[in-house]
This record gives structure tokens, sequence and C-alpha cells, in this order.
């Protein structure tokens, strides 16, 4: 079968396609014939040797892939590599089937990106009615689908995008407000578009942003880390969060594999939102599968919106 291998760590280029074995039956997995696998910063995190757990090569990136079982059952699902291929292996405890009513784009948006935003709001920050939430990335692959969930929760929204055309898709979107991510004085338009400090933050950059998006956030509020696409770890000033009050914590996804009612709960949530179109994912450019380098190249330099997938057919 065809899938993109890397045999060395670096830059978009070691991504290759090559002809590889298909992935060997395991219990407790289904084969799935992808249709499209989903491209995400976990998987920039892996070409670089920089994700949260260890990468052996040859490595086969992606971690989430819409397709088919037995050529009849459409399902989406996460794995742990091995996406970015015409046959992967998924657990069946993090298998869906998908809805007639959802298309292959919309259902790859759901799996990791769509389940990540669900729970960094209503898990780990706890988001409620009339609070105000910061979400960064806001018309990218999680912080769209966030924009939505937090507004149709009742929240007030804050969107931070880097260029005006991802600041007007933010407010198409949702958000009550939009600021420029790139701004020196991010924090102080924050404060000015929320009308004071926020409850609430989402932060997946790091560094400077990091420290700015914190400084926004008023004293007992919440702020959720699930990235550092900036490439550099922000590092926690401990002193203001005592003086604060304020609560900082982590996420990452694969931490609810193994929960028996997490994913369901959360995965049960977005197919019916976007059955009654009260969620719409920004699906985005779908690439060919030999063109996963370029793919790569396009979410560096942070130029798409919506969702990047791999159309393995083509």
């Amino acid at each position: 079968m065809r899938a993109i291998v890397m045999r060395e760590f670096g830059g978009p280029d070691v991504l290759r396609l090559e002809d590889v074995p298909e992935p060997a039956p395991r219990g407790g997995h289904s084969r799935v014939d992808v249709n499209l696998a989903g491209i995400n910063y976990a998987d920039v995190h892996a070409r670089g040797d920089s994700y949260l757990a260890p990468v052996e090569l040859p490595y086969t990136p992606g971690n989430e892939v819409v397709g088919t079982v037995d050529g009849t059952r459409r399902v989406v699902g996460l794995c742990r590599g091995g996406g970015y291929a015409e046959k992967a292996l998924l657990h069946r405890r993090v298998t869906w089937d998908v809805p007639d009513a959802i298309s292959d784009e919309q259902a790859v948006a759901l799996a990791l990106q769509g389940n990540s935003a669900w729970h960094l709001l209503f898990t780990s920050l706890r988001l409620t009615e009339g609070e105000t939430v910061v979400v960064p990335a806001a018309a990218g692959g999680v912080g769209s689908l966030a924009v939505q969930l937090a507004a149709r929760a009742g929240a007030k929204v804050i969107g931070l995008a880097g260029s005006p055309e991802k600041r007007k898709q933010a407010e198409e979107l949702g958000a009550h407000a939009v600021v420029d991510s790139t701004a020196e004085d991010l924090t102080e338009r924050i404060l000015d578009a929320a009308g004071g400090p926020v409850e609430a933050a989402l932060e997946m950059t790091g560094g400077v942003t990091f420290a700015r998006t914190l400084a926004a956030v008023a004293p007992r509020g919440r702020l959720a880390v699930y990235g550092f696409a900036g490439g550099d770890l922000a590092s926690v000033p401990t002193r203001d969060l005592m003086e604060r009050s304020i609560t900082v914590s982590g996420f990452w996804l694969p931490q609810l594999y193994a929960d028996r009612t997490a994913l369901p709960t959360s995965m049960r949530a977005l197919f019916d939102a976007v059955a009654d179109g009260s969620l719409k994912p920004l699906t985005g450019a779908v690439y060919p599968l030999g063109e996963a380098a370029r793919a790569h190249h396009d979410l560096a330099a942070r130029t798409p919106t919506g969702k990047l997938a791999l159309d393995v057919a083509r």
C-alpha cells in the first residue's frame, strides 16, 4: 500500500511517499480503508521529534482518519500514528460510525480537533454560560470549533487570529470580538475587547503569547494549554498564579483514549450539533497523499483556514 514515511526527523521534506506492507491485524482493532487522513500540529511535532510521545523511525504520521471497514461501514477514528496511508488500524474504543448526514470532510475535523475543542472547554476549563473565554487560532481546526461550541454554550468569545481574513472568519463563526494575535499589546487588546479580565482562556502558541494571554486572565480564572505551535515552551510564573489564584492546566487528548465515557460523550454531542446545523466544521484544503510535505509547509506558514486533510486516493 502507499503511505507517507519519515526515516529521519526534520522539515516537511522528510515526508516521502513509499510502498509499504499493509498493517498486520491486531486484537481490538479494525483495519480501515482510509479515505481522508487529518493533518494536525501533532504531526508537525512528531516530524520534528518534539511530540509528547516518543516517535520511533521509520514512522508514518497521522492520528485521525475517516474511511470504511469491510467496504461498507463508514467510520472515523483516532490512531497513534499510521494515518497517512491507504490502510490504518483503529482501536474499536476510539472508532465511531459516521452518521449519513455528515460528510467525510466534516467527520475528519471532529475526531481529534473536535474532541479536543469540546474537552478543552467543558472538561478542562469547565466553561459556563455568561463567562468570557479567549480562543486562539480562532479560524483554525481546533479554534474554529471552539469558537462555535463556546458561543453555543452562552459564553462570550474573544477570538485571536493573525490576519484580517482569519479574524473576519472567526467573527462569522460566532466570536463576539476578534483580536490580532500577533500584536505586541495583545494583553491590552484582549482586556479592551472583553471589557476587563477574562474568566477562561485557551493557549496553544507558547512563548510570549502564553505570557500575554495569561496576563489577561482574571483572579481565580482558568487557562488550558494544548500546544506550543510557536516552538517555544512557556515557563509558568508560579508567583503570578498564586497572587491571582489562577489555575493553569495542560491538555493532551490521548489521555482520554482509555476513558470509556469521555470521548463517546463528546463525539455524540459533536455529531448531534453538526447534524442539527448548530456546529459547522470549517473544512479546509485537501491535498493528495503524495503532497503531505506541501501540506506541512502550508500549515507551518499558517496560511490555511479550517481543517487540512490528505486524500489517499489521489
